[in-house]
């Protein structure tokens, strides 16, 4: 009976957890890290916000949890349809990077968590958020890096890891300013972002990528 009731306990005290991620998740997106405060979750949920330090312990370790859950919100680099992979890695590095703009439309609440992830916190937790990048590969990059290798498209010679962080690194920046120029076209005033001058991007940075890590033609 003890065990019983300890796992139903269990149970309540994860779904509890799962809403405070779920409702801070929002919380951050429309407010960012600074401007959130942790009563604010508390209030929208209707609990005391202590209730909330008892789970993650902090403002940090709230939006930690919060981020993990962005993330595996997020595709990873294989999730591209079956037609697609089958043209490639190049093809389907440019499918994605293409498919930015449904970044911010269709999954805007995840994709602007980890954009105040990777732009808007403090460095402690700029650090545990990129050793978890490292530690647990939430978009699969290793594993697309490794199709690329398999299918003759990316250099045998150079460590699968550091391949895949020049990706991690160099394609979630280009993301990162595509989007950027989608939320606030202001900050690229002096190019209109038109659809023919962003496809361009797109290529030329493929073009580039493929030279640093793809095979020789």
């Amino acid at each position: 009976m003890d065990d019983d009731l300890q796992s139903r306990g269990g149970r309540r005290s994860a779904a509890k957890r799962e809403l405070i991620v779920d409702t801070a998740m929002r919380v951050f997106a429309e407010r960012g890290y600074e401007g959130t405060k942790v009563d604010d979750v508390a209030a929208r949920l209707g609990i005391a916000k202590g209730s909330i330090f008892q789970h993650f312990g902090s403002k940090a370790g709230l939006f930690f949890a919060v981020y993990r859950r962005a993330v595996a919100a997020l595709p990873a680099w294989l999730d591209a349809p079956a037609e697609v992979r089958d043209q490639g890695f190049w093809a389907t590095l440019v499918y994605w990077l293409d498919r930015t703009e449904h970044l911010v439309k269709d999954d805007w609440v995840p994709y602007r968590v980890t954009l105040i992830g990777n732009y808007g916190t403090d460095l402690k937790l700029k650090r545990e958020i990129n050793r978890f990048l490292l530690s647990e590969d939430p978009y699969g990059t290793l594993d697309f890096v490794e199709f690329g290798i398999a299918r003759g498209e990316v250099r045998t010679d150079l460590d699968p890891e550091m391949a895949a962080s020049m990706i991690d690194w160099l394609a979630e920046r280009l993301q990162d300013a595509l989007v950027t120029a989608e939320l606030d076209p202001g900050l690229f005033h002096r190019h209109p972002n038109q659809p023919q001058r962003r496809a361009a991007r797109i290529e030329q940075f493929a073009d580039l990528l493929r030279r640093a890590i793809g095979t020789p033609p």
